[in-house]
């Protein structure tokens, strides 16, 4: 199963952008975009390459999913 990342855009330069989420910070491509994207604005982050803007509540909705299921999965690995 792939999963497509939502990270805020904090820099770019050319078509490659620095992307954010919970701190840690990577490059992406921006080839795939169909629109233009600027700082400030959050992406879909899927194989190093950014493929689709999301709305700030849209990326921090599923941010918190992801954490929530990262930490139940901790959780599990604990107990076991």
């Amino acid at each position: 199963m792939c999963l497509a990342i939502p990270s805020k855009v904090i820099k770019i330069e050319n078509t490659i952008a620095t992307v954010d989420v919970y701190g840690a910070r990577r490059d992406v491509s921006l080839l795939l975009m169909p629109e233009e994207v600027t700082t400030g604005d959050y992406v879909l982050v899927h194989a190093g390459f950014a493929i689709q803007k999301v709305d700030k509540e849209a990326a921090n909705e599923a941010l918190s999913l992801i954490k929530e299921l990262l930490e139940k999965q901790e959780q599990e690995e604990e107990f076991y």
